[in-house]
Formats: C-alpha cells, sequence, structure tokens
C-alpha cells in the first residue's frame, strides 16, 4: 500500500543521512521504525478496569461524551 506522510525537514534530512551511512533505503528504514512501534504496542500489557470504571453523582444516569470514553479506554 502507498501512502503519504509529511515530515518536518530537519527529520527527513536526518533520516536520509543515516540511510546513506547505512547503506539502506529511507523506506526501509521507516519500515523498520513502524515495525518496531507496531510490536511495542503489542507487547505493552493492558490495564485493568477496576469498579467503577465511571463515577457518577447521580447514580444511574451518566453523562459522558465520545471523547471522555476515548480518554477512558486508550482509543486514539
Amino acid at each position: 500500500m502507498r501512502t503519504t506522510i509529511d515530515i518536518p525537514d530537519e527529520t527527513y534530512r536526518r533520516l536520509k543521512v543515516k540511510a546513506a551511512l547505512q547503506g539502506e533505503s529511507l523506506r526501509e528504514i521507516a519500515l523498520r521504525a513502524l515495525r518496531r512501534e507496531i510490536d511495542a504496542a503489542s507487547e505493552a500489557p493492558l490495564p485493568r478496569l477496576t469498579e467503577p470504571i465511571l463515577e457518577s453523582h447521580q447514580p444511574g444516569s451518566i453523562r459522558i461524551d465520545n471523547e471522555q470514553i476515548y480518554d477512558l479506554i486508550g482509543f486514539p
């Protein structure tokens, strides 16, 4: 799959120098970094939830929006 990302100029220059010094392509280095990020995320244990997950000042009702839910479950 082909995609486009914006990389800050300084980061791109440093990446290009690193690739040249190692005799690799930018693609190889970027893919290795992405795989490392994915692997690190999959190795991290999920936090355990304790009850009550959400506290309410009025038991039986709760006002919460999607952003608050995402904050609680760590959804991007």
